[in-house]
């Protein structure tokens, strides 16, 4: 079991799926670090030598934000927007959708379950 970035990823896998599993790194990602240190896309986790192993994990903290400090980041940039009390911000702070999605039916993800309202009869 490789750990890379506090993250056991699976051994079974392609390197290039597997990479995949750290918070931050998408397939784009996961394909430059395998070029940058000479991985073919076909090699599997198990195969990988120590020194692979090294090298991506050495990648990956040089030129890469991933799990908890790109996690702290982005919870750092939406309490800057809070506090600032901008558009976005104030969405936050209701718990309401942040892109300028309609609310009047649907966005029960951000505002969850329905509430009845009271004295509302059925017809």
């Amino acid at each position: 079991m490789a750990r890379i970035a506090g993250v056991n990823i699976p051994t079974q896998k392609r390197v290039v799926i597997a990479l995949q599993y750290i918070h931050g790194i998408g397939p784009k990602f996961a394909n430059d670090i395998c070029e940058k240190v000479g991985i073919p896309a076909e090699r599997r986790v198990q195969q990988l030598t120590d020194a692979e192993v090294l090298q991506i994990r050495e990648t990956i903290d040089r030129d890469y934000l991933v799990e908890g400090d790109l996690r702290r980041e982005v919870i750092m940039n939406i309490k800057r927007l809070m506090d600032l009390g901008c558009y976005r911000g104030l969405r936050h702070r209701k718990g309401l959708p942040v892109h300028g999605q309609r609310t009047h039916t649907n966005a029960r993800t951000r505002k969850g379950p329905a509430k009845a309202i009271a004295g509302k009869k059925k017809s």
